[in-house]
């Protein structure tokens, strides 16, 4: 299921682009989460990532996104972005509950398929946002920003 109208909405992030193997993301949240650290910045655990490449590469760049307790950050050098708030509105988002490997797959073409038939265009990055619900249940969030195609004049 594709639900419209969604957004994603965060305080005190800060991003840095990787170029990895889908199969090693993790490396590379652990690697920006220790340069954080080694900084004396708390990250809090959040963490959501943008697709910049086509998931279908065998390298994906992507940007890493972390929230922190601190409300700045500066680190020379590193190429870290600071977000006092980060917004994306006017997106599509669709809920992958198991099987990720498999299931991103399925779920990225879902979106690309709904945007194919709805008269709609990608505006942003796809964004992943891993989450987990009241019961300790964990689970992500796809989504991607859309706008409407202008209409033709016959």
């Amino acid at each position: 299921m594709i639900f419209e109208n969604h957004h994603i909405a965060h305080r005190n992030i800060v991003s840095k682009l990787y170029n990895f193997v889908p199969e090693e993301i993790q490396l590379a949240v652990e690697d920006f989460d220790k340069i954080l650290t080694d900084h004396g910045y708390h990250p809090n655990g959040k963490m959501f990532f943008s697709m910049m490449s086509d998931p279908r590469d065998e390298v994906i760049t992507a940007e890493i996104f972390l929230q922190i307790e601190e409300d700045y950050c500066v680190i020379p050098d590193e190429h870290i972005f600071f977000h006092s708030y980060f917004y994306v509105s006017s997106m599509l988002m669709t809920r992958i509950t198991e099987d990720f490997q498999v299931q991103s797959q399925v779920k990225y073409w879902e979106l690309v398929d709904y945007f194919d038939n709805h008269n709609i265009v990608q505006l942003t990055p796809v964004f992943v946002e891993y989450k987990t619900d009241p019961s300790g249940k964990h689970y992500a969030e796809m989504s991607v920003g859309y706008g409407l195609l202008p209409e033709e004049n016959d």
